[in-house]
């Protein structure tokens, strides 16, 4: 038993590895599970604490992959517009797969400026800003699973 929940594990940590790059899996819950797996466990059990503070994150850094593409929008300059041009551009990238969910918000905020008469220099701004902010939100998923990694290597 123990073994497969090595196994588990591992393959869960993988998987959110991969998450952190691949949208159309959720990294930080998947690296979590890989952890919250490992309670069943008899001689590589986390703490409770530990549990309690990689949950928190994985909640808040998955939360905040959504928001931070349409922060970034409006951190550029972009108005009310592109950041809810932005934010249709994510939700709808998110049933084209992944260059869906990589391009929406920068799309969604180009067109959300561009409707409303803004130049488009600063259109684009705006939608450089969204890009941006997909990639901060790829970088937070990141490091949280390397982090989730090292615990795991240190239970072990």
């Amino acid at each position: 038993m123990e073994t497969a929940l090595l196994f588990l594990a591992a393959l869960l940590a993988l998987l959110g590895l991969l998450g952190s790059f691949l949208p159309v899996l959720p990294g930080p819950p998947l690296s979590f599970l890989a952890l919250a797996v490992l309670w069943f466990s008899e001689q590589h059990q986390p703490q409770p604490e530990t549990l309690g503070i990689y949950l928190a994150g994985a909640a808040c850094i998955t939360a905040l992959d959504y928001m931070v593409p349409i922060w970034g929008a409006k951190y550029f300059g972009g108005g009310k517009a592109g950041t809810y041009g932005a934010t249709a551009g994510l939700l709808i990238g998110l049933f084209l797969g992944p260059f869906g969910i990589i391009f929406g918000p920068f799309l969604g905020a180009l067109l959300g400026e561009l409707v409303v008469g803004r130049p488009s220099q600063q259109a684009f701004k705006a939608a450089i800003g969204a890009f941006l902010g997909f990639l901060a939100g790829v970088l937070l998923k990141l490091a949280f699973c390397i982090l989730v990694f090292y615990e795991l290597y240190e239970l072990l």
